[in-house]
């Protein structure tokens, strides 16, 4: 998490002597925060690229095709040993993606080492890539990505498990920390009505909240010990940063999680939707933003940034955004949602997540949003570090979301990619033969410059877009 940090008049006290140490100071926050960035993007990545290559590897061993190597990382080699299969496992220098080399291949890509390849008995050639059935050799390409995929649906099944799923009728489990007073209400009250509004469940909260246009108190009608009373509290939704978005006006600002807006230009606010309101109304223009912050008040300038936000029916809206993701003024109680509970809910977020990039990216290639929405290592590896900072589960929410990401790119039919392989596959199942060497380099060639041009595209955007 980057922190403001204060500036050198406030700092030094005499001459050089004081700024020379602000230098120091700002160049040891920056560095901590540079470790862990890459320490969260290399544990991110090294995870999701372990589970890729797993799948291709422990399918391949499913179907009879032998690895000789099983590497996490590229260059030179730092950790290895071979296993009772005769597959040599390593851990290598650049933590950047990993491999698996099958019996016979020449490369990473599985590429034909043919002087190997000549060597070996039939017997033995039913063990490499190039001599294992179609349908081994397909079910071993598509189970990389296919892993991936379970993968995060897996992590998110955990995730809703162990967050859980709020009760109905929705009940406080914890109070956040909040300016004002929130003492008329307590952990365990059963929120039954809001403003005379029923809120028998979740869902009915949710509508209630969102269509709230009072600002002040708000009426709570509440069941406390069995005895029903009304009580004033504040707005459901309230002005208060329940996260904040990597590379968003609020992060660059140093706004951070628990942060709650009480005035926008001065003027002041009490819930959410003024403050996405004033956001929306400001056309980009800079915005002073009054920060309460553990009881310390502070002052923030800010400018909104132009964002493509995804919308229910698939297609892409573009609003004025800071970054800052709102929630309730409390924690609700939860209850453990049973196992095929957790698991349709997490299918469903892997699905949310497949249609969403899906539909981005058509978008982008239209150009109906902006080509910017596509980041490379440096925003990945920001974002990464940003939910690391933010706790485990938002970490391991991205990983997951990543995960399927990695899966649905591998999908994509382009030569070099898995999706490329399949095709390759499919041209074999309908003409009875492979693609000859020829096309074969032809394409692959072509692959690897599209991926190398998409992924210097993308590195750019990290670097030039806002």
């Amino acid at each position: 998490m980057r922190w403001p940090v204060c500036g050198r008049a406030r700092w030094s006290r005499n001459g050089n002597g004081g700024d020379e140490r602000v230098d120091l100071i700002n160049q040891a926050l920056s560095f901590g925060g540079l470790v862990h960035t890459v320490v969260a993007f290399v544990v991110a990545l090294s995870i999701i690229v372990f589970v890729h290559e797993f799948g291709h590897y422990i399918v391949g061993r499913w179907s009879g095709i032998h690895a000789e190597v099983f590497s996490l990382g590229f260059g030179p080699v730092l950790l290895a040993r071979t296993d009772r299969h005769g597959t040599r496992w390593q851990i290598s220098a650049l933590p950047f993606g990993g491999y698996v080399r099958f019996l016979g291949d020449s490369d990473a890509a599985s590429g034909r080492d043919d002087t190997a390849l000549a060597t070996l008995s039939q017997d033995e050639m039913r063990h490499t890539m190039h001599g294992a059935p179609l349908w081994a050799r397909a079910a071993t390409v598509l189970a990389g990505p296919a892993f991936n995929l379970i993968f995060s649906i897996l992590l998110l099944m955990v995730l809703n498990l162990v967050t859980g799923v709020p009760t109905d009728p929705p009940t406080i489990g914890s109070l956040k920390t909040m300016p004002g007073s929130t003492a008329a209400l307590q952990p365990g009250d059963r929120i039954l009505a809001v403003n005379g509004t029923p809120t028998p469940d979740a869902k009915a909260f949710g509508t209630v909240t969102t269509a709230l246009k009072t600002t002040g108190p708000v009426q709570y009608s509440i069941e406390r010990g069995g005895q029903k009373l009304t009580v004033d509290g504040p707005n459901p939704m309230p002005a208060r940063a329940d996260a904040v978005a990597p590379d968003s006006a609020a992060y660059a600002a140093g706004i951070v999680p628990g942060d709650v807006v009480t005035a926008v230009d001065g003027k002041p606010i009490d819930a959410f939707e003024q403050l996405r309101q004033a956001v929306a109304d400001s056309g980009g223009a800079p915005l002073k933003l009054t920060l309460w912050r553990k009881g310390q008040i502070s002052q923030v300038t800010l400018s909104p940034r132009r964002s493509d936000l995804p919308t229910t029916g698939g297609a892409f809206e573009t609003r004025w955004l800071i970054g800052i993701s709102g929630g309730l003024f409390f924690d609700p109680k939860t209850r453990t949602p049973g196992p095929l509970e957790a698991l349709t809910g997490a299918v469903d977020q892997t699905r949310y997540i497949v249609l969403t990039s899906l539909s981005g990216l058509y978008h982008m290639l239209t150009g109906a949003i902006s080509s910017c929405n596509l980041h490379g290592p440096i925003g990945i590896a920001d974002a990464s570090g940003v939910a690391a900072s933010q706790g485990a589960m938002s970490f391991f929410s991205f990983i997951a979301m990543l995960s399927t990401a990695v899966g649905l790119l591998n999908l994509f039919p382009v030569p070099v990619l898995d999706g490329g392989h399949l095709v390759f596959h499919a041209w074999e199942a309908l003409t009875g033969r492979p693609p000859s060497e020829r096309a074969l380099k032809l394409l692959m060639g072509g692959g690897l410059f599209l991926i190398l041009s998409l992924m210097a595209f993308a590195l750019s955007n990290d670097v030039f877009c806002p």
